[in-house]
């Protein structure tokens, strides 16, 4: 025992970095035998890549019950975890016992089932297969299920002959004649014990009485088998071997199968654990012990141990374990534990034991798992091979069960072998369902290889590729296909595809070149199973890419069925030959009888001549391969005395396959089967083992069902037992396939599935909430650790189901439960243990894009989604998850990913949806080409419109969460342009034949009415007509809804109103508008003038009438005339349909009472000259506007209906226009007057005109509407294709967006959705989103380009100057200008103190300016001087104004008082930052002025005719200066010594393009620009030069203030100019490494970079007067994350308060100067100097000296 491990090693935590090892080599040998398609040469029970690890658990059922337990609970997961994180594989145990009523522990069935499951383990896992549990107790041996009659005879014999009693087994054992040889099987306990079936369902008592039955039969059975198999071994009668399966218990049994006979390298996968008891026998007597021992009762009563049942355990434990161990390394501990000196092994004792064992098996499953299992990224990075090894597992699978040989086989392989002739054509199989067709073709494709090895001798390396079309999502469509095969193809003849076709038509052509590479040593043979499951798309179906004329060494074998979509007659017209058609056929009765014979045998089973007449009898009616083999699972099962009867078979396949499923039913229980195989069935690619187990568990009427409550308890789950019965009944039918690292259940073929759709999947509402468990399931729901509610009621699902933070998104997936308190709920809550289900397994966090991808979540979660009709799921768990759409694209699904964004889409009508895939569309190219800049591009186009779109925060905050992992640039505040274009609907071909377009209260639909008569409903987005009414001919004048949009309204040329039903366009009624008799109308006909609708009525009235007709539209019939004083020339009825106004002639309004008809009231407005336009009604705050058609208002209160009083008179006749349009504000705050000439906005507050817009005097306004949020107006003008965006709070014009169609004649505003429709004059429809639109106009620009930027210390606000004579103040975070400063000249130098508290400008009127940038106030101004540049010293004392003409000075920021003159004229100056000197260039000199004196203190002097081309002080030793000069030599200087510290000298012509140079903070590295695509790194200390590639030629860089990145931004080459829009691109380096951390796509030009101070922020500069501001996030720096969530540009709103723009103020600089320049002196006015010493450091009265060393 020594080799053993006698001790525990030191309890380790859960290890962490595991798997981070990098992937082995591939297995090549594996890879080439799958890519020629040599099927036998792949591995018996895998494809390369379709394996899990699956371990068995052996040990005694109820001594390691606490151990199983525990390890279910707390170990299995975080295993299962580890294999899916690191290796993307499953990991399962096979614990047979678990879950198990212990009563049915010792049912041979059970045992039968372990030992198959045992060696599927042993060949099949891909890690650690086997792990044995040994205790004290050996197990009792066996109840015999079946026994050979020879067998069973003899042992009767021997029983009888040692006196016992043997009525027992004959009357539990029954002769079957059907075995081969004859058996003696055990009759089932339902058939035996009475009232088992009840007991079942039944009552406890009943149970606990069958069950105590049950034990005392089976323990006489077993001693009467034990004694009298002894006494035969000991006569020699039996041999040991025969003995051995009578005495073992199943431990032993299965110990020694999986140990027994294996090799060293195979028990490396194996683990045991030992444990043993210290002096255990003494507690024999405790009755708790006789768990944990064989215990027997001797004659007295005494309780002892076992002694014969310990010798074979310590025989098992203590002999055979260690010499296996002697041989090979297999793993073993053992462990010794003491008893408790009273309760023998107590609980504490054993839950000590069971800690340490926890421990112990995570730790050498990980090592196992590390040490066996390879890291396979073949299928992840490899669609082809994925592809191409799915089509192989299906083959293996499938020739697996090909049972029927016949002669069709030897026809097609007849057709294979080589020929001496000329072309081939292909071969056909063809046949009906079920006939065999796929099981032939697989056949065939697996035998391929060696049959032409065979033939054509072993040095021909043949090449097989098969495809079962319809199996993969991939095959079903034929440019995938077909690229499939021409990648395989070229693989395998080593050709080069320099790029994949574009054109289906060439990618055929590709394929009949490749055909051509075929030779006699590699000929080609292609298996295409089932071309009628090709999709229609491209005219598969007819089959013109088929190649029909053959190379001689080219073979294609194709099947299809005989009768759909025409397949086979087109097959005909292309091959004439017939010999090239094989009909699969219904066979020979007697040949089907014969083969099952053959099959029977197969498994030593066989049927009685009697039951043989009705085999005949069903073979008779039906011998379809299906058939032969359904029935062959039937008559297996048959025992010689069945009574078999006519109806016993079925005599069709569907009625055998609905026979199959009934009896798996009645065996395992009809609502497991219901919804396992409900669930296989609907889900999209079949499920995995572990995942059927996973969802059933989550399924609460699976588990009310086969639950009983003792067994509730953590986790709470199916037994595994449930599934591995199903797989065993449904073996062949419910086949494997393996999908990348997975291996799926799916059905064996079409028909299968069908039916059990119709069994299982028929009703509704199940369904429904089928796809709703599995959506959840997929989402992680009840992943780790989170529980869900258990309640059995078994009429229906779970309804509620409590759930803690199910999810992360803002709605809840389940109502929680009703009328219980938490704690309520917390009892009956479990935690199912299922999987957590991230998009991708993450291998190694520092390395975000090694990673598995979880394809099943890809695959099945979207579909059951929308499915189950979760629209929030699937819009925040999935469309909107920043993860999902990376990985989509990482891995080349990008078009897959928008495909789903529409499908959900059509599904929930979000806008933000539409609007996301129209962004992505446009970011395509470049995504695809980096997919790590997806979070910089979303972020940059979402950010403008996320207050328009509110949905759209979600993916912001997620790009924010995952982005930076990828990519480190996170936009904060983007000013990029909206790309925007409408939906277009092309109606006519000229405007003049619209009478009228209405929007609905469907989003897309409109109703559109035409000149000719015709009444059109459109959906506009997808182009279609919806529904159409025709007036029978009439020329329509227009057309109205009703607000719920149940009548539609047409007024005709006839007079006549048509109401129509408008859903269902049918016509209710037509109602003629008549004149009254009172009031003719003077000269001949008129036609209807206008009309209006209320929620009941239609109003309408004839051209110069003084009566408006009323219609009930109900019923249909006019109800009553109103009489006017005037003519009427408009209606309004109130938002309640109570009252009308008419508006008349003379500008008089009528009130009238809409339900009696009554006239209330008439007022006149005082500007009586015109007529009533329009009236508004302001019911919020009982109001009527009256508005004439000069655009005059008069405001009426309508508290009292019956005496209104004049408000409000309000005179707009200024510009003799007339009113083009009116609009109310949505929240009646403003009135918006569109006149021709232009717009004017009133406030209904104060009846004020608050904005008025002009036209240039040659336009004309077409129309004009108010946003949403009444801060924009768009508009149109007369003959122009554009809409324009104005901004009411500064009049600038944000946005004109050209509409392509042509000049925009008409806008209609849809109040419902905020959509704008706009007519062209070509007749075509647009409609916007105005929440686009207006998100434009949210972006502030300068409208002039950004020359310089400042940003104020604090890093809260940025400071631009753009040229004019203003300076903007714009806030960091949000990007708005807060403040203007404006000066009298165009402003030419800006600096700010630290605090940013003050700011100095000067101006080209020879001015400068002291701010106060929190207020705004200009406190300080002088006059007289032109200034070249300002500076202001680091302590913000002092300014210097430098000038070329006079003499520059140095003035006290303070007091405005001068310090001393400065008298040489110095470029580009710059303050040490001691504030010393100042150092500035002149000519050929570098001087340092002192700050004091304004004398040079010290200078460098270079040689004649050599210049200072640029200098930069070193920001962390401030008296050193680095330099440039003209011969390329770059100077280190120290202004302290005026000494040269060190030269380096550059290559000859390098500065010639000299653009910019900057220097890290330490002074050791200079980085050189010089206008192209590189990047100089100098060494200052070695000098030497490094250069760095960058993406495009350099225009700005800047070093970031600790040196560690370098910020640029490059001008794309011209080749790549396929990215829509973009200009250049903003770039992060690391400068540790030269890696690009960082890439975002600017789309306008830049004109200024600027990095901030501390945090390392960018912001940039753009043409149009707009700046972006971007942060960066290096992972390395997950601090800066919170940066992000904190800037205000982040926080999340309502969807209700937008962003709160501040109101922008402007302020005026002084106009008396208070200090005035002379030559040499100043003179003060009289109230300076002033003192406004607020810089924040007490003022020192000299600027001080340091000096520091140069590092």
């Amino acid at each position: 025992m020594k080799r053993m491990n006698p001790r525990w090693k030191a309890p380790p935590m859960w290890p962490s970095g595991v798997g981070s090892r990098q992937p082995n080599p591939r297995d090549s040998a594996l890879r080439r035998a799958a890519i020629s398609g040599n099927v036998l040469a792949l591995p018996p029970f895998h494809v390369p890549t379709g394996r899990a690890v699956r371990v068995f658990i052996c040990a005694n059922p109820d001594d390691t019950e606490a151990e199983r337990n525990a390890l279910k609970e707390h170990v299995y997961p975080k295993l299962r975890d580890f294999c899916r994180e690191n290796y993307g594989i499953e990991f399962q145990v096979v614990d047979l016992y678990w879950g198990v009523d212990p009563e049915e522990w010792d049912s041979p069935e059970l045992q039968r089932l372990r030992m198959k499951l045992l060696e599927d383990c042993l060949k099949t896992s891909a890690g650690p297969c086997f792990v044995g549990l040994v205790g004290e107790k050996y197990g009792s041996i066996r109840v015999p299920g079946e026994v050979e009659s020879a067998e069973f005879e003899m042992i009767l014999d021997a029983a009888v002959e040692a006196g016992l009693d043997t009525r027992i087994l004959e009357e539990w054992y029954c002769r079957d004649e059907n075995a081969v040889p004859p058996t003696y099987y055990l009759k089932p306990k339902a058939q035996m014990l009475k009232n088992y079936q009840n007991s079942m369902e039944s009552s406890s008592a009943a149970k606990s009485k069958n069950d105590k039955a049950w034990r005392g039969i089976s323990e006489e059975i077993k001693k009467i088998f034990r004694t009298s198999v002894l006494q035969l071994q000991e006569k020699g009668t039996m041999k040991s071997a025969q003995a051995k399966k009578f005495l073992c218990s199943p431990l032993e049994d299965e110990l020694d199968f999986a140990l027994g006979k294996q090799t060293p390298a195979f028990l490396k996968k194996c683990v045991c654990y030992i444990r043993k008891i210290a002096n255990f026998d003494r507690h024999a007597k405790v009755p708790e012990m006789a768990r944990y021992m064989d215990i027997i009762t001797d004659i007295d009563g005494r309780v002892m141990r076992n002694q014969e049942a310990y010798e074979r355990l310590l025989k098992v434990r203590d002999e055979f374990i260690p010499t296996i161990v002697a041989a090979s390394n297999l793993r073993v501990y053992s462990s010794i534990t003491h008893c408790d000196m009273k309760l023998g092994y107590s609980q504490e004792v054993e839950s000590h034991y069971v800690e340490g064992l926890c421990k112990q098996f995570y730790e050498d499953m990980v090592d196992i798992i590390q040490a066996t299992v390879q890291q396979n990224f073949d299928a992840e990075t490899d669609p082809m091979y994925d592809e191409l090894l799915q089509h192989l597992s299906l083959c293996k699978t499938f020739s697996s069960i090909y049972e029927y040989k016949s002669e069709t086989l030897d026809l097609v392989q007849e057709y294979l072998y080589p020929v001496k002739g000329s072309r081939m054509s292909p071969l056909v199989v063809f046949g009906g369902p079920c006939a065999g067709k796929t099981l032939l073709l697989a056949e065939v494709a697996k035998q391929a290889y060696s049959w032409l090895q065979k033939e054509m001798g072993p040095e021909t390396d043949p090449v097989v590729i098969v495809r079962f079309i319809g199996t993969t999502d991939f095959s079903t469509d034929l440019r995938n296909l077909l690229q499939s095969i021409c990648e395989q193809i070229a693989i395998n003849y080593r050709c080069l595809i320099h790029f994949l076709p574009q054109k289906i038509q060439e990618m055929r052509e590709l394929l009949v070149n490749l055909l051509g590479e075929s030779s006699f040593n590699r000929p080609l043979v292609i298996v295409l199973d089932a071309l009628e499951q090709l999709s229609d798309a491209e005219e598969a179906r007819k089959l013109w890419w088929l190649p029909v004329n053959l190379p001689r060494t080219v073979r294609i074998v194709v099947s299809t069925l005989p009768n759909k979509h025409g397949i086979l007659q087109r097959l005909r017209g292309l091959i004439h030959d017939e010999f090239r058609y094989v009909e699969l056929t219904q066979r020979d009765r007697k040949a089907c009888s014969q083969t099952l014979k053959q099959q029977l045998l197969g498994v030593k089973r066989k049927v009685t001549s009697g039951q043989q007449i009705y085999v005949n009898e069903a073979l008779a009616k039906c011998t379809l391969p299906m058939f032969v083999n359904l029935i062959y699972r039937e008559v297996v099962h048959w025992r010689s005395h069945k009574d078999v009867d006519d109806t016993s078979l079925s005599s069709t396949v569907h009625d055998s396959i609905e026979r199959l499923f009934f009896s798996v039913q009645d065996k395992l229980g009809s609502r497991f089967v219901h919804r396992a195989l409900g669930y296989v069935t609907m889900s999209r690619s079949g499920l995995t083992e572990m995942e059927l187990e996973d969802i059933l568990s989550l399924d609460n009427s699976v588990l009310g069902d086969i639950m009983i409550s003792s067994n509730l308890k953590n986790p709470l789950r199916i037994p595994y037992d449930l599934i591995a019965r199903l797989r065993e009944e449904l073996d062949g039918y419910l086949i494997e396939r393996q999908v990348r690292n997975v291996t799926l259940m799916v059905w064996a073929n079409r028909h299968l599935q069908l039916i059990a759709q119709k069994l299982y999947l028929s009703n509704e509402e199940d369904v429904h909430q089928m796809h709703s468990l599995l959506a959840e399931y997929f989402l992680g729901a009840w992943a780790g650790g989170r529980k869900k509610i258990f309640h059995c009621d078994n009429n229906h699902f779970a309804h509620f189901s409590h759930h803690k933070n199910t999810s992360q998104h803002h709605h809840h997936h389940h109502p929680s439960q009703h009328g219980h308190d938490k704690s309520g709920t917390d009892k009956y809550s479990y935690d199912r243990q299922t999987p957590e289900q991230p998009w991708v397994f993450q291998c190694n966090l520092l390395e975000p894009d090694i990673f598995f991808v979880n394809h099943r979540k890809m695959t099945e979660l979207v579909y059951h989604l929308s499915r189950s009709g979760r629209t929030d799921d699937l819009m925040y768990g999935v469309i909107m998850n920043f993860s999902w759409l990376y990985t989509m694209i990482k891995i080349g699904h990008f078009d897959k990913a928008l495909a789903d964004i529409d499908l959900a889409y059509s599904s929930s009508q979000e806008k933000e949806l539409k609007f996301l895939a129209t962004t992505l569309r446009s970011i395509k190219v470049k995504v695809t080409r980096n997919p790590a800049s997806l979070s910089a591009e979303l972020q940059q186009r979402l950010l403008p419109v996320v207050t328009s779109l509110p949905k759209l925060r979600h993916l912001l905050l997620e790009c924010d969460k995952d982005g930076p992992k990828y990519c480190s640039i996170v936009p904060l505040h983007s000013s990029m342009d909206v790309t925007y274009s409408p939906e277009r609907l092309p109606l006519c071909t000229s405007y003049m034949q619209i009478v009228e377009i209405l929007p609905t209260l469907a989003q897309n639909i409109v109703i559109v009415a035409l000149e000719d008569g015709s009444v059109s409903t459109w959906d506009v987005e997808s182009r279609q007509l919806l529904r159409q009414i025709d007036t029978a001919r009439s020329v329509v004048l227009g057309i109205r809804l009703t607000t719920d949009e149940k009548y539609l309204v047409v007024a005709t040329t006839k007079n006549t109103l048509l109401i129509y039903d408008n859903h269902k366009s049918c016509l209710l009624s037509e109602v003629e508008v008549k004149c009254s008799k009172h009031n003719p109308i003077t000269g001949g006909v008129a036609f209807i003038n206008g009309f209006t609708l209320s929620s009941q009525h239609a109003l309408a009235w004839l051209e110069a009438s003084k009566e408006v007709n009323v219609i009930d539209l109900v019923y249909g019939w006019p109800l009553y005339q109103f009489h006017c004083w005037y003519e009427v020339t408009c209606v309004q009825c109130s938002p309640d349909g109570m009252y009308a106004f008419c508006g008349q002639y003379l500008n008089t309004t009528s009130i009238f009472h809409l339900g009696s008809g009554d006239k209330l009231a008439t007022m006149t407005s005082e500007f009586s000259g015109g007529f009533v336009k329009s009236i508004l009604v302001l019911d919020t705050i009982n109001q009527m506007v009256m508005i004439d058609n000069e655009g005059s208002l008069s405001v009426w209160s309508t508290k009292e209906v019956t005496n209104p009083r004049l408000m409000e008179d309000y005179d707009c006749r200024g510009d003799d226009s007339e009113v083009v349009g009116i609009e109310l504000s949505e929240d009646q705050r403003s009135i918006l007057i569109c006149k021709a000439r232009s717009i004017e906005v009133l406030d209904t507050k104060v009846w004020k005109m608050v904005e008025k817009f002009k036209a240039k005097r040659t336009e004309r306004f077409v129309a004009a509407v108010l946003s949403k949020n009444g801060q924009s107006i768009v508009a149109s003008m007369e003959n122009t294709s554009s809409i324009f965006v104005w901004r009411r709070d500064s009049g600038q014009c944000m946005a004109s967006l050209i509409e392509i169609s042509g000049a925009i004649v008409k806008l209609i505003k849809s109040v419902h959705h905020n959509m704008l429709l706009s007519v062209a004059s070509s007749g075509v429809l647009s409609v916007w989103d105005i929440d686009i639109i207006t998100a434009m106009s949210n972006i502030d620009k300068t409208g002039k380009r950004i020359q310089s930027l400042q940003l104020s210390g604090r890093e809260d606000f940025v400071f631009t100057m753009d040229g004019s004579e203003s300076i903007h103040k714009w806030n960091f975070s949000t990007g708005f200008i807060e403040m203007v400063f404006k000066h009298e000249g165009l402003v030419e130098n800006c600096v700010l103190t630290t605090s940013g508290d003050l700011m100095v400008t000067s101006d080209d009127k020879c001015s400068q300016y002291i701010w106060q940038t929190a207020t705004g106030d200009n406190i300080f101004r002088i006059n007289g001087q032109k200034i070249t540049q300002l500076l202001i010293t680091h302590n913000d004392q002092f300014v210097v104004s430098l000038c070329e003409q006079n003499a520059s000075r140095v003035w006290r920021l303070g007091t405005g008082h001068k310090v001393c003159n400065i008298l040489v004229t110095l470029q580009h100056a710059l303050i040490t930052t001691a504030n010393t000197f100042l150092v500035g260039t002149t000519k050929n000199k570098l001087l340092a002025v002192s700050l004091w004196s304004g004398s040079v203190s010290k200078k460098f002097i270079c040689d004649d005719g050599i210049t200072i081309v640029n200098f930069k002080l070193i920001p962390d030793c401030p008296d050193y200066v680095v330099f440039i000069t003209s011969t390329e030599t770059v100077f280190i200087w120290s202004v302290a010594d005026e000494s040269v510290c060190r030269r380096v000298q550059m290559p000859a012509n390098f500065l010639k393009n000299l653009e910019d140079f900057q220097i890290s903070p330490n002074g050791k590295l200079g980085i050189v620009s010089k206008g192209d695509d590189n990047i100089n790194v100098l060494d200052l200390h070695s000098g030497k030069l490094r250069l760095v590639h960058a993406a495009g030629i350099i225009w700005r860089q800047k070093l970031s203030r600790d040196g560690r990145y370098l910020v640029y931004i490059c001008f794309r080459n011209c080749e790549e100019d396929d990215d829509a829009g973009v200009v250049s691109s903003l770039i992060v380096m690391r400068l540790a490494d030269g890696k690009s951390i960082g890439t975002c796509s600017l789309y306008k030009t830049p004109t200024f970079l600027c990095l901030s101070q501390r945090a390392l922020n960018i912001i940039v500069g753009f043409e149009d007067g707009s700046i972006g501001t971007y942060t960066v996030v290096d992972r390395v720096d997950a601090a800066l994350k919170i940066k992000i969530a904190t800037s205000n540009s982040r926080q999340i709103v309502n969807n209700a308060a937008q962003k709160v723009r501040p109101k922008c103020s402007t302020h005026a600089f002084k106009t008396i100067a208070d200090c005035i320049w002379r030559e040499s002196t100043e003179v003060f006015s009289r109230d300076s100097p002033i003192n406004l010493s607020d810089s924040g450091e007490a003022e020192t009265t000299t600027p001080t000296k340091k000096s520091e060393l140069l590092q």
